[in-house]
């Protein structure tokens, strides 16, 4: 028994989904234009596909599990599970106007054109705000469709910005925060499932590390409770004696969102020697 993922062929989230794999510890053999391959050292069958078909795929159950953008299961409308945030391919679904445009508000977006390749989406949050448009779907270059007279606003992924303010744009309305995810097959067999759940467990691991730091640093024993305090660590920070007396080391982790700060209290408190290693992988 095998578990069979699909996962982009080409584009911004092959490469992560390949690395996340690689992370895991699966050895796959990702050769030129090869559709299909199996990992060495899991039981993982794995399947290049389009991104735009991965939900339609999974739905079918010819693929188990997916790693596909969370825009594109909301557009797809596929009856598939979503069943890890995977954190990275992060973007934003968002509404744009011309830079000369006012722009007060939803409302404005009232019986304008609006180009997209994301009818459904967008529809949906028209309807959230009560706004009636017109909506033209296009499949690529949306962000030309106001230049040409096609559109009066547009609805496109965003990261930085740089395409819509390099095509005269300015991003009014975030309609959608996307990610990353694994989707999976709305009813696996009972091995299925278990090998699911292996998968997961390692996924999971990895994306802890991410998010973690591993910190050491020597305290003086009479700041050693200050020092403590400032360090939530996963349980409780490891304390041992330094061969010089009246010092110890103090060994933690520190979320990434925190770190900074933390580090800042530590060193005021007095800590020295202040190492900071990555993680590569937190099992809890």
């Amino acid at each position: 028994m095998k578990l069979k993922i699909a996962i982009q062929k080409s584009g911004r989230l092959h490469d992560d989904s390949i690395k996340l794999l690689k992370e895991c510890g699966i050895d796959i053999n990702n050769g030129v234009n090869k559709l299909k391959t199996e990992a060495s050292n899991f039981p993982l069958e794995v399947f290049f596909l389009r991104d735009d078909d991965i939900p339609q795929y999974i739905e079918d159950g010819v693929a188990d599990i997916g790693i596909v953008g969370e825009n594109v299961v909301l557009e797809k409308k596929k009856q598939v599970n979503i069943v890890e945030k995977l954190g990275f391919g992060k973007c934003r679904l968002s509404m744009a106007v011309p830079k000369s445009s006012e722009y007060n508000g939803v409302q404005d977006l009232h019986n304008t054109r609006i180009a997209t390749s994301y009818p459904v989406i967008v529809e949906e949050f028209l309807k959230r705000n009560n706004v009636t448009a017109e909506i033209h779907e296009i499949s690529g270059s949306v962000e030309i469709a106001p230049g040409i007279g096609l559109a009066d606003a547009i609805c496109d992924l965003v990261s930085s910005g740089s395409t819509l303010f390099m095509n005269g744009l300015k991003e009014v309305e975030t309609v959608l925060k996307s990610e990353a995810v694994l989707a999976a097959y709305h009813h696996l067999q009972p091995e299925q499932s278990k090998l699911l759940d292996k998968l997961l467990f390692r996924i999971q691991a990895v994306k802890k590390a991410k998010n973690n730091k591993y910190v050491l640093l020597n305290a003086p024993n009479d700041k050693l409770q200050e020092i403590i305090s400032l360090l939530p660590g996963m349980k409780s920070p490891t304390v041992l004696p330094l061969a010089e007396a009246g010092w110890s080391s103090v060994h933690s982790v520190l979320n990434e969102n925190d770190f900074w700060d933390i580090i800042e209290s530590l060193k005021a408190a007095g800590a020295q020697g202040i190492l900071v290693v990555p993680i590569e992988k937190m099992v809890i």
